[in-house]
């Protein structure tokens, strides 16, 4: 073998040994993940993409994730896992399609990319997603997030020695700072709501009321997805008039019902419909705190029907 030859093996080697580094640092197996971060005494980077589909999770996967800086840090703190949902499965196994599935009703997250911080248990602490300016933005961002989960165990140590409304609201605390979505916060701590609500059984905080809330806004949100990828409309709509005849939904949760019934009246073309299904909400709670919002989606309805007719 000359000299070019030995060089060119040497690179070859090279490259492979890099490539299968580079894909080792990503575990796909939940279980392993866990395992792996428990042993090694490290968080979990939980990355929820859509690596065919989505294109924040491609940038951010390009910019971030990819990148030296990255690859050559993060790994130091976390185990990092990757839990794709392609629109092409032929690459994950039925396993990996299986668990992915499972967990996304342990982390209900609600949109793509999310990016989670998790402690070696599992337990979320911290959530981000998509950010400019590649590892050296996102490494200090993730170092800053990663400061909640000594502030979490702060919160409920403190709680462990209060008794009562003062325990609740030192609870309530402790989970607010993570700054997550509710669901996900009922979801991953369901021992802490629990006793959120044994020490305020009277819901003297609102937190057990507003939790119910954020549930029956998941259940419905997932319902009316279903309804919508089998493009039945009047089927559809069926179903969110049912949940406004239920006169236990009130506050937040009917105007938002109300909101995603005008938005399938506007998808259907039905705006003027739409208009009255958003005024209607309006007179029923002048001062909700959607209010606003159904005004502003009234003023682009009725300049989408202005435009048309002008073309006409």
């Amino acid at each position: 073998m000359n000299r070019l030859q030995q060089l060119t093996a040497i690179v070859l080697f090279a490259s492979a040994s890099c490539l299968s580094a580079g894909e080792s640092l990503w575990e796909t197996n939940f279980a392993t993940a866990k395992s792996r971060a428990a042993e090694e005494k490290k968080d979990m980077l939980l990355d929820f993409t859509g690596s065919d589909w989505c294109a924040w999770c491609i940038k951010l996967r390009k910019e971030v994730f990819n990148q030296p800086g990255f690859t050559e840090a993060a790994p130091q703190n976390y185990v990092l896992v990757e839990l794709d949902y392609p629109n092409d499965k032929s690459k994950q196994s039925a396993e990996e399609q299986s668990q992915n599935k499972d967990l996304l009703e342990t982390y209900p997250i609600t949109g793509y990319p999310t990016v989670l911080l998790c402690d070696a248990s599992g337990k979320p602490y911290a959530s981000t997603g998509y950010m400019e300016g590649g590892p050296e933005a996102y490494l200090p961002n993730l170092s800053k997030l990663q400061k909640h989960k000594q502030e979490r165990n702060e919160a409920f140590a403190k709680a462990e020695d209060l008794q009562g409304l003062a325990k609740a609201k030192q609870l309530i605390a402790g989970l607010e700072l993570l700054e997550l979505p509710p669901a996900i916060v009922s979801a991953a701590y369901p021992e802490v709501m629990a006793s959120i609500e044994a020490a305020d059984p009277e819901d003297v905080t609102g937190f057990a009321s507003a939790a119910k809330a954020q549930q029956q806004l998941q259940d419905f949100l997932m319902n009316l997805g279903e309804l919508r990828s089998k493009g039945d409309m009047e089927a559809t709509l069926k179903y969110i008039d049912g949940k406004l005849a239920d006169s236990s939904i009130k506050g937040d949760l009917r105007q938002q019902i109300y909101g995603h019934k005008a938005g399938t009246l506007a998808y259907a073309n039905r705006k003027p419909e739409a208009i009255k299904v958003l005024e209607t909400a309006i007179k029923e709670a002048p001062e909700g705190s959607h209010t606003e919002e159904l005004k502003q989606f009234i003023d682009i309805l009725q300049k989408e029907i202005d435009r048309t007719k002008e073309s006409e």
